[in-house]
């Protein structure tokens, strides 16, 4: 899977999660940039992404993202 590809299917997820199709994500997005995302919802979006992507993320892993592009290294490494 490339970086595109998982960038879109990312920004499915956040689509779904934050209930909100106008939303776009980048490398660049941060939780500042999305209205809704605070620590409530950033736990339900991690639960989604493990889920869209199968995987289980490290602790240390979430709490050192500091934007999406951060959260795509981390799933480009554990595909």
């Amino acid at each position: 899977m490339t970086r595109k590809e998982i960038l879109e299917e990312l920004n499915q997820v956040f689509i779904e999660v934050f209930d909100d199709d106008t939303i776009m994500v980048t490398e660049e997005t941060t939780a500042e940039d999305i209205e809704d995302w605070d620590s409530l919802m950033h736990i339900s979006l991690v639960n989604a992404v493990e889920d869209a992507f199968d995987l289980k993320f490290d602790m240390k892993d979430i709490v050192s993202w500091k934007n999406v592009g951060e959260m795509v290294d981390v799933i480009e490494r554990e595909l």
